[in-house]
């Protein structure tokens, strides 16, 4: 087992359209014998929406992790650099406004101060895509990202390309095989699937 005690960083941006096929990944991760630190935007971790109510997302991440409380203040995101919490961060799903703010350098939600902060440590982070602007406004951030040291993506591919022609979104089956290259300092191919 790859991830057996490996220090995962777990965050989730607020593309709550996916949230349920997340949650069946992180639970894969947990099989492996991971640890999880969960983190939720400000968002993800206050805001229902016709796919749930955030606190049913909160009891069943804590569930999945066994961990008490989750990460979801700038403050509490702070110190993860500073204390090597995280040998890996995983955004998933990462939404279009979360790759713009990552690649712009702005921290100013508890996702992006854990990623910012783990990166001090010159560790790998996985980003699990799901934005409706992915061929269109959030194209030229995920190029950004794709340039940068120490970011690697999960494959991805159109939404729905009839409804929804410039979403694109992670599969998610690829997330463990992902995270597994990327400790490795290697992006899995293809990306685009």
């Amino acid at each position: 087992m790859k991830l057996e005690d490996k220090k995962i960083g777990f965050a989730f941006t607020g593309s709550f359209c996916t949230f349920k096929a997340v949650l069946e990944e992180l639970k894969k991760i947990k099989k492996e014998k991971a640890d999880i630190l969960p983190i939720m935007s400000y968002n993800s971790y206050n805001l229902d929406t016709k796919f749930g109510k955030a606190q049913d997302y909160i009891d069943e991440v804590k569930e999945i992790t066994g961990k008490a409380d989750i990460i979801h203040t700038i403050q509490g995101a702070e110190p993860i650099g500073p204390k090597k919490l995280t040998d890996i961060m995983v955004i998933a799903p990462c939404s279009g406004n979360t790759i713009a703010k990552l690649a712009n350098g702005i921290t100013d939600t508890p996702v992006l101060m854990a990623t910012k902060s783990h990166l001090r440590n010159n560790n790998p982070v996985v980003i699990a895509i799901s934005t409706n602007d992915g061929l269109s406004g959030s194209a030229e951030n995920i190029g950004k990202l794709l340039n940068r040291n120490n970011y690697f993506f999960v494959p991805f591919k159109q939404d729905n390309p009839i409804t929804k022609p410039r979403s694109l979104v992670a599969d998610f089956k690829y997330l463990i095989p992902t995270i597994e290259k990327a400790l490795d300092k290697e992006q899995i191919e293809p990306i685009i699937l």
